[in-house]
């Protein structure tokens, strides 16, 4: 638990220090262009700050200090025009980011396509050097190789049953083995008495006068 606190608490602590690197250079930036006159929008802060425009748009501090630098430029003759740029700006930036995205999507579908080509032309080389009727052949061993799992599933089934059956006609003939020697044990014990006493009848008899 501890290493895995340790780890999470690495990974945010560099997040932050990622993140604070990147305000850095946006501050720069609008340092630079404000000391250069040059008029404030987005894309020109993203290029030259070296981040993304979606870290200007949902990044709260990078996004105050766009605005305020925004407020900072209406000393310029051309600040409305600017502003209203600055306003239209970030669906033209969104714009032109799924723009990119649909370019990378295109050009993923084409090195698939590409890709699926290619292994069509495989299966077809395969097809070429295999004999004519190969793929007959193969299907017929394959209907015949069927045909035998289906019976040799029946014929285990049906041993199954056999070795059933004759578990169970062992265990009736232990049990009846059981009863017979109970009875044949019940036997000796009865016949085995009168012998006992027949000795001692003997020498319990009258004694001579």
């Amino acid at each position: 638990m501890s290493t895995e606190s340790s780890r999470t608490t690495a990974a945010i602590q560099a997040r932050k220090g990622t993140t604070e690197q990147m305000l850095g250079r946006v501050r720069d930036t609008l340092r630079q262009m404000r000391r250069d006159g040059m008029s404030i929008q987005t894309a020109v802060v993203a290029r030259r700050a070296e981040v993304s425009r979606t870290f200007l748009y949902q990044n709260a501090e990078a996004k105050k200090l766009l605005t305020e630098a925004a407020a900072d430029d209406t000393t310029s003759p051309t600040t409305s025009r600017a502003r209203t740029g600055d306003q239209a700006s970030p669906w033209k930036d969104r714009a032109l980011n799924a723009e990119d995205a649909l370019k990378a999507a295109y050009a993923e579908i084409s090195n698939q396509r590409g890709q699926i080509g290619q292994l069509l032309g495989q299966i077809r080389e395969l097809e070429l050097d295999l004999p004519a009727d190969a793929v007959e052949r193969m299907t017929t061993e394959n209907r015949t190789l069927r045909q035998e799992n289906r019976k040799l599933t029946t014929d285990n089934q049906r041993l199954t049953d056999r070795l059933k059956a004759a578990r169970e006609n062992n265990r009736f003939l232990d049990t009846r083995i059981a009863r017979l020697e109970a009875e044949l044990a019940d036997h000796l014990n009865l016949g085995q008495g009168p012998q006992q006493g027949h000795p001692a009848d003997l020498r319990s008899g009258p004694a001579e006068p």
